[in-house]
């Protein structure tokens, strides 16, 4: 299992600022040459090649704390966006005239 650095992957946030720097992790699938490697990708990333070199990942280090379970993060939407409906508002500040 590896991280893969988010430097060269597009996602919808806003800025490159508020994005992961790291995505995963993912299984390596298989080792291609001496500095790259097959990862396999969730199904929503069809438009990424899955193919990586080794600068761009990072080994998924393992728990310290014996019976600790971790979770994944939930994947990254590149192509969709999520959505939420807002059932009210439950405050609101008028500053300088403005909403």
């Amino acid at each position: 299992m590896v991280w893969l650095a988010s430097k060269n992957i597009k996602t919808k946030r806003p800025t490159k600022k508020l994005s992961e720097r790291w995505l995963g992790p993912f299984e390596a699938i298989k080792k291609i040459g001496s500095h790259a490697y097959h990862l396999k990708l969730p199904q929503q990333w069809k438009s990424v090649h899955p193919v990586f070199h080794v600068s761009l990942l990072e080994p998924v280090k393992q728990l310290t704390i014996p019976n600790q379970d971790q979770l994944p993060p939930p994947p990254v939407l590149l192509e969709e966006q999520e959505e939420w409906e807002v059932a009210q508002v439950l405050d609101s500040k008028l500053k300088t005239a403005k909403l």
